[in-house]
């Protein structure tokens, strides 16, 4: 090599290292971005800023596609995250990218576990179905192996119930869902109580005896083993006695209490009998108690015939031909 063609290299040398000294000493160029290799996000969107370990803001709403489904994962490259940044913000420079090849994008979740679910089921259910009946309980029959979910607010949708309603044991079938998709559907067993305060005898109380005058009391009990309990009941109404003898603790039912009858079996009535003009009256025996209004048996006195007729008061019983 000649002395000229010497000098030349030994030129181009010293100039590379002046740029390479001048650039690393240049403090006034961005920090380069670094590409995250995995990423967590929510139902709204894969943003950039979330892809990227920077100190630069990033500004938060550079959505470059949709989520992944709950339990999916979404791969990017470099490339396609460059372009799309592109695309949405043009003065957001990416050219000196730098950390991982690609990003596996994933759902932030979280466990949900078997007493929240319980809990959430049961909120759910007296919201929606037994309102202000009473006080829901609920217990699942089975475990609940816990579940991963996405990590956002989330509610529970019913979807279905037993077609007689709420009863103590039954299989309920609902959704998670949160503001932008389904996360799943299950079906869990489980059994209820709805408890709620019911009259009950505070000691033992004869049959007949007018409810007014009675000495009833007030206890919590499940109302979904107990048909037809009676939680509020006029007291005031002096037609009102009980149809049954009833030891201390006995719940009053809907059939515990009845208006009382204005005739009582046994007792000697007037039967009359009305055609056109003319009216007969004849004695007659009542065979059951009656309300006014309503149509029980007799027994003719003279002949001993039963026959039906339908109260009118307490003395009288009009008889139809």
């Amino acid at each position: 090599m000649s002395s000229r063609q010497r000098f030349l290299v030994l030129l181009i040398l010293t100039s590379l290292a002046g740029s390479e000294l001048a650039f690393a000493g240049d403090t006034n160029l961005p920090a380069p971005f670094r590409l995250r290799a995995t990423a967590k996000v929510d139902s709204k969107g894969v943003f950039l800023h979330l892809l990227l370990d920077t100190d630069q803001a990033i500004p938060a709403g550079l959505k470059l596609t949709n989520a992944p489904a709950p339990g999916k994962t979404l791969e990017l490259s470099r490339t396609q995250i460059i372009e799309a940044a592109r695309r949405l913000a043009p003065d957001l420079l990416l050219t000196n990218l730098a950390g991982a090849e690609k990003t596996k994008v994933s759902r932030r979740t979280r466990l949900l576990e078997e007493i929240e679910l319980k809990e959430l089921l049961t909120s759910t259910l007296q919201r929606e179905k037994v309102r202000d009946l009473g006080e829901l309980e609920l217990r699942l029959t089975q475990p609940w192996p816990a579940i991963d979910i996405p990590d956002e607010p989330f509610r529970i949708k019913t979807l279905q119930m037993p077609t007689a309603g709420l009863t103590p044991n039954f299989i309920l079938r609902f959704e998670l869902v949160n503001e932008a998709e389904s996360i799943g559907t299950w079906q869990v067993p489980l059994q209820a109580k709805l408890w709620r305060d019911v009259w009950v005898a505070h000691s033992a109380q004869p049959r007949g005896r007018l409810l007014r005058e009675a000495d009833l009391t007030t206890e919590r009990r499940d109302i979904l083993t107990l048909r037809d309990a009676l939680t509020t009941i006029d007291f005031q109404d002096p037609s009102l006695e009980l149809t049954q003898n009833m030891e201390p603790g006995t719940p009053l039912v809907a059939f515990s209490v009845r208006p009382r009858p204005v005739i009582r079996r046994g007792k000697m009535v007037n039967a009359i009998v009305q055609e056109g003009s003319l009216q007969v009256t004849l004695k007659a025996e009542a065979l059951e108690d009656g309300l006014p209004g309503q149509t029980i048996r007799l027994l003719n006195a003279t002949s001993k015939r039963e026959f039906r007729g339908k109260v009118q008061n307490e003395q009288t019983v009009a008889v139809s031909l």
